[in-house]
């Protein structure tokens, strides 16, 4: 069985998506519909910007949902999941993907997440931590002894955990997990402590938005990033989604979850190759590839 799956927030690259603006007129067309949806030219950011504005999350979150969403159009007939999934950000161009969203509502609360998440990192200094070699269950009951806010956010793959909280939290729990035996404890270069507590600003405002967005029944089922299971319902997509904003994705379970389900093949569809390098350290037999138009 095919999943295909979807990057989130740190994939990016000036020059994504050129290629596919320049070969296809269905995806001219979605990109310059994006423009216009947007209220700005982050068609003119994405080809030839500067890495530091591509960087802004509410720049950096539309560009990677379009590079995935308007590729997985292009290929046509050939796009056949038999399930899907998205880390982060990728669950809502996975979303597009498997006819749960149209573009247009897709591409909004994507934009309105970002906006969400930047307020919400505004308020409060925060930040996450790439902790690598230490078992799941370590990176956790560190971060529930240590005073203040942090908490596991991405489990990535096995030995690989990133969490997220309030900067001080943060650098003492670092601190311990070094101590406890982590080959590395690194803080990341991102704006916020995303998948955490303290994004529950965004998470109140980006519910409404969702809420009153139509939600159809999807072509194949998602991976969602909370549960980590397989769902077609559309308001518990929606339940999932609304979730996800302060919960932590759950990566390696979601493709232990796909294998178990029957996946043997995983196709990312977007910038990058993070998920595939992910994956193959989740299940090494699983063939992975990148999605290419001729």
């Amino acid at each position: 069985m095919n999943a295909y799956i979807f990057p989130g927030q740190g994939a990016q690259f000036v020059g994504m998506g050129l290629d596919l603006y320049e070969n296809h007129s269905e995806a001219q067309e979605l990109f310059e519909k994006a423009n216009e949806i947007l209220g700005f030219s982050i068609t003119d950011i994405m080809f030839e910007g500067a890495a530091e504005d591509l960087k802004q999350t509410k720049v950096t979150q539309p560009a990677i949902f379009l590079h995935s969403v308007i590729l997985s159009k292009v290929l046509g007939d050939t796009f056949k999941p038999d399930m899907v999934a998205g880390h982060s950000l990728g669950e809502f161009s996975a979303l597009v993907a498997n006819g749960t969203l149209n573009f247009e509502d897709g591409l909004k609360l994507v934009s309105q997440r970002a906006l969400a998440m930047q307020k919400a990192c505004e308020i409060q200094p925060s930040t996450m931590a790439a902790v690598l070699g230490l078992e799941d269950e370590v990176v956790e009951k560190i971060c529930a002894e240590v005073e203040g806010i942090v908490v596991p956010a991405n489990y990535n793959c096995p030995g690989q955990l990133v969490i997220s909280g309030e900067v001080d939290a943060v650098n003492i729990a670092c601190e311990k997990m070094k101590e406890a035996g982590a080959r590395r404890a690194l803080l990341l270069p991102v704006g916020g402590a995303f998948h955490s507590p303290l994004m529950e600003p965004a998470r109140e405002e980006l519910a409404a938005a969702i809420e009153s967005t139509e939600f159809k029944i999807p072509t194949c089922p998602i991976y969602q990033n909370v549960t980590t299971t397989a769902v077609s319902d559309a308001e518990e997509i929606k339940k999932n989604l609304i979730l996800q904003l302060t919960a932590p994705v759950k990566w390696t379970q979601s493709v232990q979850q796909m294998v178990k389900d029957g996946a043997t093949s995983f196709v990312e569809v977007g910038p990058g190759k993070v998920l595939q390098g992910l994956v193959k350290k989740i299940h090494r037999e699983a063939e992975t590839t990148s999605a290419t138009v001729s």
